[in-house]
């Protein structure tokens, strides 16, 4: 009995929550349009439009605008240009409305889950969490608008850092390492975006673009056992899918903006594909590069297993007696061990010359030894996470298919929020709306 009252109570309590929500919300939303309409009374003189021409007022104009307390209309002044013969309101920049029905604070929330969840799903949160309702395709231009608006940001620092103008975070305390990591991952797009290209489809077809993926992390100090510590919050991430060279010029304005110009050291850490290595060359050429150990023993077990065969002990065995030689950062030793492999299978013989030219290849990034010595990260796990949690829970869900356009910006938008520079681009816009 006790316990029915009790749920009674608390599903009473519930409801009342939520009317007591509408109801500030519906007052707010009142006095909201009050606030934004009281320029109404105030004598309107011409204005210049964009192009620096006079702009005759031409008398009022509604606009509906969906806010974080509901839809209020708002009444501002309509200027035209004779010159440019286009309509001009200054209003609407002043308050951030220009070509949106969405406030700034709607936006704010729809960036926000929209970069988090599938559309649909974040429309649903969005109402349940706020009671703010928008469609699923409102969702969806919104969030793709800001991550285009973020990603033009990154594209002026590129820029900026490739002329040596770009400034830079001024660290309290001096970056002994700087660590640049680098990865891809491939993320699925519609047919269009994949015509002409070859893949891993039985039909030679690829369903996917590669999405690289960039962080940037410092390193001051060790744990009790003499391992390297991250700094905590100081990795960054940028990425897209896009060509090598334009990916350099993105991390590296990242690297920049970090104050790698200020670090003692630098590292670059990824596997071996030779991309990686071609972005290392140009723009980090003074850095200690590093092949990810992991990736180097999944090689050696590769090459292992081709040898011998995936059941066979003398496989399990060769790896084994191997994996220290390659720990240890003695390639030399593990080249030769390749080399004295005599597969009679053609495919197992192509596994184990492909690894001789993987380790011959790296050998001066596999000095595990000598860089454990150094107390230096011989592992990509932060940038393999990063693909994981920035490209995969957000663009690799079920069912998803997505336009290099659409992806792009949605990395742009993630990268920002997990790099802790979400704030820093509202400010932004703050500023450039109050300067115009």
């Amino acid at each position: 009995m006790v316990n029915r009252v009790l749920r009674e109570k608390m599903v009473d309590l519930e409801a009342t929550e939520l009317a007591v929500r509408e109801m500030g919300q519906r007052i707010g939303g009142e006095l909201l349009e009050r606030i934004m309409n009281c320029q109404t009374a105030i004598p309107r003189i011409d204005v210049k439009c964009g192009a620096g021409h006079l702009a005759r007022f031409k008398g009022w104009r509604k606009k509906r605008i969906v806010t974080v307390v509901g839809t209020v209309k708002l009444e501002r002044g309509y200027y035209y240009c004779g010159k440019c013969a286009e309509g001009v309101m200054p209003e609407d920049t002043a308050i951030d409305v220009q070509g949106t029905s969405f406030s700034p604070g709607v936006r704010r929330m729809m960036g926000l889950v929209g970069a988090k969840e599938a559309f649909d799903e974040g429309r649903r949160d969005l109402e349940e969490l706020s009671g703010v309702k928008v469609s699923t395709k409102a969702l969806e231009r919104a969030s793709e608008a800001m991550g285009a608006d973020i990603e033009s940001i990154g594209q002026l620092e590129c820029e900026l850092a490739m002329k040596d103008k770009l400034d830079w975070l001024k660290p309290e305390e001096q970056i002994n390492r700087m660590y640049i990591a680098i990865d891809g991952t491939g993320v699925p797009v519609v047919p269009a975006e994949t015509r002409g290209r070859k893949g891993k489809q039985p039909d030679g077809r690829s369903k996917t673009r590669e999405a690289k993926l960039g962080c940037v992390f410092t390193q001051t100090g060790y744990d009790k056992d003499g391992r390297p510590i991250r700094d905590p919050h100081s990795t960054t991430y940028v990425g897209a899918i896009e060509e090598t060279e334009n990916f350099g010029r993105r991390i590296y304005a990242e690297a920049v903006r970090r104050g790698i110009r200020d670090a003692k050291e630098m590292i670059v850490i990824g596997d071996a594909a030779p991309w990686i290595w071609t972005v290392a060359a140009k723009h980090f050429p003074d850095a200690i590069q590093i092949v990810d150990l992991y990736h180097a023993l999944e090689h050696l077990s590769e090459a292992g297993k081709a040898a011998y065969g995936t059941l066979n002990p003398k496989s399990a065995q060769w790896i084994a007696a191997h994996r220290e030689e390659l720990k240890k950062g003695d390639i030399e030793a593990v080249i030769r061990s390749l080399k004295r492999l005599r597969p009679s299978d053609s495919q197992a013989k192509k596994i184990i010359r492909k690894a001789i030219g993987y380790f011959t290849k790296n050998r001066d990034r596999m000095r595990y030894d000598e860089f454990r010595k150094r107390g230096l990260f011989v592992g990509s796990g932060v940038v393999e996470a990063g693909c994981k949690t920035v490209m995969g829970r957000r663009l690799k869900q079920s069912g998803m298919r997505w336009t290099v356009r659409g992806a792009n910006s949605i990395i742009a938008l993630r990268c920002c929020q997990m790099s802790g520079r979400w704030e820093d681009y509202w400010e932004r816009r703050l500023g450039n709306n109050q300067n115009n």
